[in-house]
């Protein structure tokens, strides 16, 4: 009796969710029974969901449910604040899927439902490395912009004669209008900033017979303003602030995750207690960039400690393109004996938004393996023989993603599969970084209001300030009085008001979605708040140590 109890509770484990940056909440697993068609594909995840055998429970269901509720408060009251990110493991997966047989996929969709996978299996019939090749151009590699028109400002505006007014409109709150007058093609370019969205448009100067006000242009972009006034901006550095505004959701750094999955591992635990790296695994990371030293390290370092080591002692880092990436690879971050989830890794992969995994045996990697609010894409490739007259190894690449993830390039080679390295280097981080770009326009990152708060924010300092240092410039006497803390600064100040409220909203805005999908807690807890270090992760740890963390929008 004893032992069928032990049994049973051997499957109350605790595995990670991440919520961000350790938020509190939990998520319980069910299973249910399935009543659409099986599929060779339901086949094998019926394997991987079967309990080893058939048991019958011998405590009653209300007993077992008293039990259960006293040992969560129990544990509750014990528990630090990392234990609070446990929730219910699923049922042991089973190894039974390397019996069937055949060649298995790089990934297997949830049994629910909820990603797509390319390519897709139908079309990996034929993957032999010597198979004819489609779309390995990497000269039509585009990478994505997340907002395409941000630049716009400082490519044609910045550095041109042009002038930019400001007003606020009564139903539309602050206004920032930039209006340039191209000769050479008889063209007008204007750009109407705000609060919802920056409207960008280009006239023909032949359409007017004299060159329109600024109410007028403000007018043909949005119908709705009924300002009857602009002020014209005067202030000399007004185009540097005017683009700090337009680019403030544009970033030059990005962080990406990296697991190493060996032959037969199907669960996150065993994924993330990886400690060792093989040669082929440290292959593919040279392939992707540079590892080095992050005590002092000076480029961007996506959240990692780069003074006391509490992040590791080493990290992938490359440049691509005029971007800088920081991979956070779970086999270099912290191991801690004794926790089979290995938080410490989780916390920075689980807040990432797209992963690379390198599959180092045919075992599929299942799309839901890893729990995360924030991971909603994954890059699988696996390692595989390449043409003996080459004798070079090969690289199958997969792609899977949440199904609200819009499909994005490079588009896979008809069969995927790379044997020039510098080729594959080019595809993964293309891959990856519009990858990340696309994933921010699913639900649960588009839903959030934080966005439009912060540009709200930024949008209405600007106008604020740009209308009175102009009026300074100007020589207004009510104004030249004010104390230098007021809105006009002294000039030795620069742009002070308008960058520290950037930097405010950009904080405001990470720890927004460091708390991603975490329930508020109400009352008077002991637990402090996590702190928000500047890369918008949260401390979850508690530790001070962790401050010196920088976001992408600040680091240089």
């Amino acid at each position: 009796m004893e032992r069928e109890e032990r049994n049973d509770m051997s499957f109350q484990r605790k595995r990670s969710f991440t919520f961000g940056a350790y938020g509190g909440g939990v998520d319980r697993f069910t299973c249910g029974d399935e009543t659409r068609p099986e599929s060779a594909e339901d086949n094998i995840l019926d394997i991987l969901d079967s309990p080893p055998s058939d048991r019958q429970p011998f405590l009653s269901a209300s007993s077992n449910q008293r039990d259960t509720e006293l040992f969560e408060i129990i544990e509750k009251l014990q528990g630090s604040r990392i234990d609070e990110q446990r929730c219910a493991f699923p049922l042991p997966l089973k190894s039974q899927l390397l019996t069937i047989g055949g060649d298995l996929p790089l990934i297997l969709s949830p049994k629910l439902g909820g990603y797509w996978i390319d390519p897709p299996l139908e079309r990996l019939a034929d993957a032999s490395p010597t198979s004819s090749q489609h779309g390995l151009e990497p000269e039509s590699y585009d990478i994505m912009e997340r907002d395409g028109e941000a630049k716009i400002y400082h490519e044609i505006f910045s550095s041109r004669y042009h002038h930019s007014f400001t007003a606020v409109d009564p139903s539309l709150g602050p206004l920032v209008l930039s209006v340039r007058l191209e000769e050479e093609e008889s063209k007008l370019r204007v750009i109407l900033r705000m609060k919802e969205c920056s409207l960008h448009a280009v006239f023909s100067v032949s359409l007017f017979p004299n060159i329109p006000s600024a109410v007028e242009l403000a007018k043909m972009l949005c119908e709705r303003v009924t300002v009857s006034k602009f002020e014209v901006v005067s202030y000399l550095k007004a185009p540097e602030l005017i683009t700090t505004f337009d680019e403030h959701r544009v970033s030059p750094n990005f962080k990406f995750g990296i697991l190493y999955q060996k032959n037969g591992q199907f669960t996150e635990e065993d994924i993330l207690s990886n400690t060792e790296e093989s040669e082929e695994f440290k292959e593919l990371l040279s392939i992707l960039g540079e590892t080095v030293g992050l005590r002092g390290f000076s480029g961007f370092r996506g959240g990692l400690d780069v003074c006391h080591g509490q992040t590791g002692s080493e990290a992938v880092f490359t440049s691509f393109h005029g971007r800088e990436i920081m991979f956070h690879v779970a086999t270099k971050l912290p191991f801690t004996e004794g926790d089979a989830q290995q938080l410490q890794r989780k916390r920075h992969i689980g807040n990432d938004i797209v992963a690379l995994v390198y599959q180092e045996g045919p075992t599929p990697f299942l799309s839901d393996v890893i729990k995360s609010h924030f991971l909603h894409c994954f890059l699988v490739v696996r390692r595989t023989q390449g043409p003996e007259e080459t004798g070079r190894a090969a690289y199958q690449v997969s792609v899977t993603a949440r199904e609200d993830v819009p499909p994005f390039g490079p588009v896979l080679p008809d069969p995927p599969i790379f044997t020039d390295s510098s080729l594959l280097r080019e595809f993964l981080l293309t891959k990856l970084i519009n990858a990340e770009i696309s994933c921010y326009k699913a639900q649960r990152f588009s839903r959030l209001e934080v966005e439009l708060r912060t540009r709200s924010l930024l949008l209405e300092s600007l106008q604020a300030e740009l209308s009175t240092r102009s009026q300074c410039m100007m020589g207004d006497p009510s104004l030249s009085a004010l104390p230098s803390s007021e809105g006009a600064r002294g000039a030795s100040e620069g742009t002070g008001g308008f960058i520290e409220n950037f930097k405010r909203a950009i904080r405001v805005r990470s720890h927004s979605f460091e708390t991603l999908g975490v329930p508020r807690k109400m009352g008077g807890s002991a637990s402090p708040k996590p702190k928000t270090d500047k890369d918008g992760e949260g401390d979850s740890l508690g530790s001070a140590e962790l401050k010196d963390q920088a976001s992408p929008q600040e680091e240089t």
